[in-house]
């Protein structure tokens, strides 16, 4: 095996790139702008002008770098062809032997959720597993889904979505996919807050949180911590909902672990105690144990995760 290799996580504003052995030490790590005018041509060819630069600069031998392993916002196929990514303005193209082409290298490619899954497999919150489901609370609800070591992509690079379950069959009002009811809605920050909203509308019980302006899911899991009684129920409406969409999951996957990740994580073992709770209540018994661990990489996820993708 090589020496080095490159982590890279594109984003809609910026790229992150880190430089790692092999064996899993981050060297260093930064940023470069996403340009992506003229529908995203520019990403690639800013991303191999950066690697090769850095690979100079520390005076590497490009024999020595076992390659790139990339994350990107959307669809990736076992091929490394993107299907389509808005964000960055990509149609349909691949992504794998379009970088290899400009580096010399070899290319791994996938989409991001399952990239920074598999980074947290590695060397971060589900170290030492080979089954894991990565559960991302953020603006939405990703996933990544991980059998015997190996990133589930599944026919269309859309497996782990789990964002998207229906959990709410009564839900009036529309996912930003587009149907009703996604788990996206009241397990995410923002359906945290539309959580918060519905329940102090729903009621007039005193409570810390209607001194906010606009009650976040942060203020939300703060409140809960400091005892705030309206706080407490709507972690558990929060609770709920996720522990049983993920015992559902389980079903499929039978996972060692849930890594829990994304914004909302940061609140700590309030979330996943919840989280668990709930979880143990609705799933099969030959899964009820399943471990829970906050993530443990944060923003490096991609980027270990890239380095990983390509060594497996």
């Amino acid at each position: 095996m090589k020496t080095y290799a490159y982590g890279v996580d594109i984003g809609g504003t910026t790229v992150k790139i880190g430089l790692f052995k092999t064996d899993g030490e981050l060297l260093e790590k930064w940023e470069i702008p996403t340009r992506t005018e003229e529908d995203g041509r520019f990403i690639l060819p800013d991303i191999a002008e950066a690697v090769k630069a850095k690979t100079e600069e520390r005076k590497i031998s490009p024999e020595d770098v076992e390659g790139i392993g990339v994350g990107v916002p959307g669809p990736v196929d076992d091929s490394g062809t993107v299907l389509k990514c808005v964000n960055l303005g990509w149609g349909i193209f691949n992504v794998k032997d379009s970088l290899a082409l400009l580096t010399g290298w070899r290319v791994a490619a996938g989409n991001d959720a399952n990239v920074a899954a598999m980074g947290e497999l590695w060397q971060g919150g589900g170290k030492g597993a080979a089954n894991m489901v990565m559960v991302t609370l953020g603006t939405g609800v990703g996933g990544g889904v991980i059998v015997d070591g190996k990133v589930i992509s599944g026919s269309h690079g859309a497996a782990g979505e789990i964002g998207h379950l229906t959990v709410s069959r009564e839900e009036t009002e529309i996912c930003g996919c587009g149907k009703k009811g996604c788990l996206e809605q009241y397990a995410s920050a923002n359906g945290v807050a539309r959580l918060a909203k519905r329940y102090l509308s729903g009621n007039d019980q005193e409570t810390v949180l209607r001194r906010e302006t606009a009650v976040g899911a942060r203020a939300v899991f703060d409140a809960a911590k400091a005892g705030d009684a309206a706080a407490l129920a709507i972690v558990e409406q929060f609770g709920e909902v996720l522990g049983r969409a993920l015992a559902s999951v389980a079903c499929v996957t039978d996972p060692e672990v849930f890594v829990i990740g994304g914004g909302v994580s940061k609140a700590g073992e309030i979330v996943t105690d919840v989280i668990r709770k709930y979880y143990t209540l609705y799933a099969f018994h030959a899964s009820a144990n399943t471990e829970f661990r906050i993530a443990e990489l944060g923003n490096d996820a991609g980027i270990y995760g890239g380095v990983s993708m390509l060594l497996s």
